[in-house]
């Protein structure tokens, strides 16, 4: 070996160590070393150099990107011996849809690299960190990076918020125009139903801020909120309507209503006696309206009427079969039939009881 990056380190006759400094691809081979005894002995060993890849560069990158353009990135780095390999991440996030290409270069010994990453602009990427990075194992697990900041122009995005959900007569609302683009947008206009707004002393416009005071139902409209930038324009709408005030101070009061049931009860006696007897039934006030049910009271009263009447029917019918006894004659009149005169009459209805039956009165 005759080169001076070769530098002999110990030699013994037991050892022999040389060192190679500032090692090239060209240091990659066979190795041998000999000793010379009678045979002549020898050992061999084969160097592998390893290529390593050069610091990336990320290309096609112009700014400003437009939004809804396409949009193809590559990164490509040379020299790997082993190929290296190259991942892409957008915000830390690795992104898997990508072409790689591997070409040998001119030494045939080293390869060129290179991946592209195609995507469509999207609003949501403007400020993002899109990075390539290249791993490969002469970097001793610390890879190369490069990185590009996305800058993506869009339209404005317009959004209205109010202050109230529930306008009323009287009030003051405040209406916020928020509205976000890159190129940040112009100040907002207002109008109101297409034209101007009419009220410039209760509406004033501070910004992208509209406020109203004093509302009244005149208020009730449109109000259009509009943001440009040199990219577009774009525009939001608020429908506000005022309430009048009294609908939610007066609150609504369900009085229940009283409900009055009359039942009649007629009863035909043997003496065609009518009895009538009317309950009322009254309604719990407190109970809830639209509640339906049995009513106790109602049937009671029915009980109580029937139960009465009876009673009654039973006592009248006691009465009178108590009263009527039948027909009896006196002694006089049972002699009469052929008696010229009384006191024969009496004689011989004397005669005859002694040997009539007796006559027996049962009382029910």
């Amino acid at each position: 070996l005759r080169d001076n990056r070769i530098e002999l380190v110990r030699a013994s006759w037991h050892e022999l160590s040389i060192s190679v400094s500032d090692v090239s691809l060209s240091d990659e081979g066979q190795y041998t070393c000999s000793l010379f005894t009678m045979p002549v002995k020898t050992s061999k060993a084969f160097l592998t150099v390893l290529g390593v890849p050069e610091k990336p560069q990320i290309t096609g990158f112009t700014s400003p990107v437009m939004e809804g353009e396409r949009m193809q990135l590559t990164c490509k780095t040379s020299g790997s011996k082993p190929a290296a390999d190259i991942r892409w991440f957008k915000n830390d996030k690795e992104v898997k849809d990508v072409k790689y290409l591997k070409e040998e270069d001119a030494n045939r010994k080293t390869f060129t690299v290179s991946s592209t990453l195609d995507f469509l602009a999207d609003r949501n990427d403007d400020g993002a960190v899109v990075s390539c990075r290249v791993d490969h194992e002469s970097l001793n697990s610390t890879p190369q990076i490069a990185m590009q900041v996305l800058e993506i122009h869009y339209t404005p995005l317009v959004k209205i918020i109010s202050s109230n959900s529930w306008p009323e007569e009287g009030q003051t609302i405040i209406l916020t125009c928020e509205s976000k683009g890159k190129p940040v947008p112009e100040p907002v206009l207002w109008t109101k139903d297409g034209g101007e707004l009419p009220d410039p002393e209760r509406m004033v416009v501070n910004g992208r801020v509209l406020s109203i005071s004093f509302l009244n139902k005149t208020d009730n409209g449109t109000y259009r909120c509009e943001a440009k930038n040199p990219i577009g324009r774009n525009s939001t709408e608020y429908v506000l309507i005022v309430h009048d005030v009294f609908n939610t101070l007066l609150p609504t009061t369900v009085i229940p209503s009283l409900t009055t049931a009359t039942v009649t009860t007629t009863v035909a006696l043997t003496a065609s006696t009518t009895t009538s007897a009317t309950a009322t039934s009254i309604r719990d006030p407190n109970a809830l309206a639209g509640q339906t049910g049995p009513d106790h009271a109602l049937i009671g009263g029915i009980v109580a009427v029937v139960v009465f009447v009876t009673l009654c029917s039973i006592i009248l019918l006691g009465r009178y079969l108590a009263r009527h006894k039948g027909t009896y004659l006196t002694n006089e009149a049972k002699g009469a039939e052929d008696a010229p005169d009384a006191d024969t009459a009496i004689i011989n209805a004397e005669g005859s009881q002694v040997n009539a039956e007796e006559k027996k009165e049962y009382f029910i």
